[in-house]
């Protein structure tokens, strides 16, 4: 697009300019100023800061500069100036358009310039480094040539010569047949150019007086000036120092642009005139479709439209669901394939198409038995929680249409939650769909996006049943503990709906925007944790907690599920490696302790794959002796060093290389022995001798807590140093847990006298010294008030200087009375007790009831000590009992 500009009156335009000899340059890289042309210049850079304070800015009237083309071969800098500077003078002579350069400091300095004066000049605010920025308005005023390039200061002068040529030479040149001829032509090609541009710009009538009045070798400058061409054509403009050569070269350019102008509106015409095209061709295909129903002659190969609208015939949607399906089908024949909504249409019917509204997994008749020996198959133990999945699955059998409830299995990782919902699944032969909740915190994720948002998509329930492609699914909510919330929604909340019989029939997915029936679904659900999950949530389900298993479980687990599964994971079988029952339950005490069988698994991997390694070294040797093959192996040279039996046969030269591994077979496998455990897993993790090797000294007590991995062992330590009477509490320890402990360290203040920790009453048992309560392993956040009766046990061991017992450990919230309360998690607190090899554990005495689900083999190697105040709990936590209780007055 052109936009002519002129910064003079046009009566000024035809008036000659009186050069000085010399002019401070501006260099402009690659570009170029032509005279009657107007340019605005940003001057950043020191050298051309100073030329414009100067000699612009310090003066009066409007000052002169000079503008020199410059063409930069390393890259540019600032586009009007120039960093590099010229040290020594130089000559700069005429001559050819590639010889009229001059090189310094990879800037060549073009010998012709143009003078400009000052239109505008603006001053930026100085920077604290201070740095100016200036902002000159230029306009060209006429060609100079260069006879002298020199410096002044940090900024270039030049001794010029002026190439504008003088009334006599003027009205000579204006008389040459050539020059009237090719004004002619230029100002024909111009009038046509403004002719084209006048529908487009409102300049018209401004350029057109300047045909009639302007020089028409200036008009030629400002013509070019207001086009965008290449740096080689603009210095070639500015070296046409004649005015027929000038003028010829400006006709070119004018000529050119407007022919670009044309084509454009040549591809605008076409590409409307293509729209328009493609709505004939639509209207046609329909005729043509008419048409050929008329004749009977379809082809057998349908449309995809056709197709998905059979498609949503047979889907068996409900009728309201059904006219908005086939209202949004109208619609979408009625659009282009190229039209924005078409593809977001056509999904959407694809959806409705997909899901299955009554399409449902076949009811079989369901075997109690069948579905008790599947479990017991495929699970170890869990004799409850199996238990409750029978009745549950008795009901179904029953009635099966009946509303069960939601089962949430709670337990630690890694003690079968998943696997169960699979079970149950297959049990009832209906397909499985588990969706993960862990990390959820958008809303959409259950409800979906409307479908006004772009990239929209339906919920992940709605996905899963599209997956399934059945009603009825066994759908497994995995992690339902870890879902969050921000300003995106709360899922929790939007699973309301989703877990309650009485609502899910109708669940309205945000991009369905329809009704959809859930209450066929059997949802199960899984958390590490009840706590996080909201109440009003949890309310609709019925919680099942799976605690951790016992060692005696996990032996059986490993020998029956873990090693054939590890096996077959590692391309092995019992004839290349077997791992004992004693290895397996050494592994068990030295290298794990957890509540599930996922490290376990591991380490028994861990073993396999050093057998893999053994197994897959072994070479066979094939030489060439009278059509017999030799076999040797690094595996058969060692059984053999321990004087083992090997079977060998003589196998002939045609039998196939890859038959060898199944002709010879080792009598004695790869067994794992104490040496090869402590090689591949290490050094034992763990011994019985842990907690006699730490609670060695006074104010050192073994509590039980409960986490979301099952039960721990936790240590409380307390240390007392001279102070001022303050307690200190490390370990990341939560609010509920400090406020135990200033319970704790209350009662025992109170009860000094009557404990024999002081020698009287009204002696402050804090006075000159601090107390330091630490609880290992700081780096794990915890919280809680069933600690509360091992604090108080760690401070009367500390003021009383007696240890407490190593094989004792304890549990229980205390009041500042001194009652001991119940707390939860009694089983895997008690597992975690065993696991550690404690043999006496104190407990609140309300929490017998909690002892019918621990494990009799696990009771059977515990001592179980109840207590109902905190001095019982005294009594047994020290190796001479409570010699001071007699003295208390509670």
């Amino acid at each position: 697009m052109m936009n002519i500009k002129s910064g003079r009156n046009i009566e000024n335009m035809a008036d000659t300019v009186e050069l000085p000899s010399r002019l401070a340059i501006l260099p402009f890289k690659n570009k170029v100023l032509l005279p009657g042309a107007i340019i605005r210049i940003r001057c950043t850079s020191p050298t051309s800061v100073k030329l414009v304070e100067q000699e612009l800015w310090q003066r009066e009237e409007k000052g002169m500069i000079g503008i020199l083309p410059v063409r930069d071969t390393a890259a540019a800098s600032e586009t009007p100036t120039v960093s590099d500077s010229v040290d020594q003078t130089s000559k700069v002579h005429g001559g050819s358009s590639d010889s009229n350069t001059k090189v310094q400091n990879d800037v060549h300095w073009h010998n012709r310039g143009v003078a400009a004066r000052a239109l505008h000049l603006s001053r930026g605010v100085e920077k604290p480094s201070g740095r100016v920025t200036y902002i000159v308005v230029l306009e060209g005023l006429c060609r100079f040539n260069v006879q002298e390039l020199s410096t002044r200061g940090t900024y270039h002068t030049a001794k010029i010569s002026s190439l504008e040529m003088t009334k006599t030479e003027m009205e000579q040149v204006e008389h040459d047949p050539d020059f009237i001829m090719l004004s002619r032509q230029f100002k024909a090609t111009a009038m046509e150019l403004i002719s084209v541009l006048e529908q487009k710009q409102s300049t018209g009538g401004r350029t057109k007086v300047l045909l009639e009045t302007v020089p028409v070798h200036k008009l030629a400058d400002i013509f070019v000036a207001s086009f965008e061409i290449s740096f080689e054509e603009q210095l070639s403009m500015l070296d046409s120092v004649d005015a027929k050569v000038r003028l010829s070269k400006a006709t070119e350019l004018v000529d050119r642009h407007l022919q670009s102008i044309r084509v454009a509106e040549k591809i605008t015409q076409k590409v409307e005139g293509q729209l328009s095209k493609s709505q004939k061709e639509f209207l046609l295909r329909q005729q043509m479709k008419a048409i050929k129903e008329e004749l009977g002659d379809n082809d057998d190969e349908e449309d995809d439209l056709a197709a998905l609208e059979r498609k949503m015939q047979s889907a068996g949607m409900p009728q309201n669901t059904w006219k908005l399906a086939i209202r949004e089908f109208r619609r979408l024949k009625k659009m282009q394939p190229q039209q924005p909504g078409y593809s977001s249409s056509r999904a959407y019917l694809e959806l409705l198409s997909d899901l299955p509204w009554q399409k449902a997994s076949k009811e079989h008749e369901l075997y109690l038995r069948a579905a008790q020996e599947r479990l017991d198959n495929d699970h170890y133990g869990l004799v409850k929680v199996k238990q409750r999945i029978i009745e549950y699955l008795a009901v179904r059998k029953l009635k099966p249409d009946a509303r069960g409830p939601v089962l949430c299995f709670v337990g630690p990782p890694g003690v079968g939650k998943t696997s169960l919902a699979s079970s149950i699944a297959a049990a009832l032969d209906r397909k499985f769909v588990r969706i993960s909740l862990g990390g959820v915190k958008d809303e959409a994720d259950i409800r979906g996006h409307r479908r006004t948002y772009i990239g929209s998509m339906p919920g992940r329930l709605i996905d899963g049943l599209k997956k399934v492609a059945v009603c009825n699914p066994v759908m497994l909510l995995d992690e339902i503990d870890k879902t969050g919330s921000d300003v995106r929604g709360d899922p929790a909340s939007a699973l309301l709906e989703v877990l309650d019989p009485e609502q899910n029939k109708t669940f309205n997915d945000h991009y369905l925007n329809v009704p959809f029936d859930l209450s066929k679904v059997i949802f199960v659900a899984t958390a590490n944790r009840a706590q996080p999950i909201p109440p009003p949530l949890l309310d609709r389900m019925e919680v099942i907690e799976l605690p951790g298993y016992t060692p005696e479980e996990k032996l059986k687990i490993a020998m029956r599920h873990l090693i054939p599964r590890v096996l077959d994971q590692h391309g092995l079988s019992s004839e290349f490696l077997q791992i004992p029952k004693a290895m397996v339950q050494l592994v068990i005490q030295r290298y794990t302790r957890e509540a599930g069988v996922r490290s376990l698994e591991r380490n028994l991997a861990a073993l396999a794959r050093a057998a893999a390694v053994r197994v897959a070294e072994q070479e066979q040797v094939v030489p060439l002796s009278k059509g017999v093959e030799g076999l040797s192996t690094p595996l058969l040279e060692n059984r053999l060093v321990d004087s083992a039996e090997v079977e060998m046969e003589v196998i002939p030269m045609g039998v196939n290389n890859r038959d060898i591994s199944n002709t010879f077979r080792i009598t004695s496998p790869l067994v794992v022995d104490e040496t090869m455990v402590e090689k591949v897993l290490g050094p034992p993790k763990f011994d019985g001798r842990e907690t006699a090797e730490r609670v060695v000294t006074p104010g050192i007590c073994v509590g039980l807590v409960w986490t979301t991995f099952g039960g721990e062992v936790q240590f409380v330590e307390a240390s007392t140093m001279v102070g001022k009477g303050e307690l200190h509490l490390t370990g990341q320890l939560g609010d509920v847990i400090k406020e135990s402990a200033q319970i704790a360290l209350t009662w025992v203040r109170a009860r000094a006298a009557d404990l024999k920790l002081t020698s009287a009453e009204g002696i402050n048992l804090l006075e000159g010294r601090d107390i330091h309560i630490h609880f290992p392993a700081g780096a794990i956040p915890k919280d809680g008030p069933s600690a509360g009766v091992t604090l108080v046990t760690a401070l009367v061991s500390l003021f009383s200087k007696r240890k407490v017992r190593s094989d004792t450990a304890m549990t229980g919230e205390m009041t500042l009375r001194g009652l001991v309360l119940p707390v939860g998690g009694i089983k895997d607190k008690i597992l975690a007790a065993h696991r550690y090899g404690i043999k006496r554990v104190i407990l609140p005495e309300k929490n017998l009831k909690d002892l019918v689900e621990v494990p009799p083999s696990v009771l059977a190697n515990l001592e179980i000590l109840l207590a109902k105040r905190m001095e019982d709990v005294l009594e047994q936590a020290f190796d001479s009992g409570c010699p001071w209780r007699q003295n208390s007055k509670l």
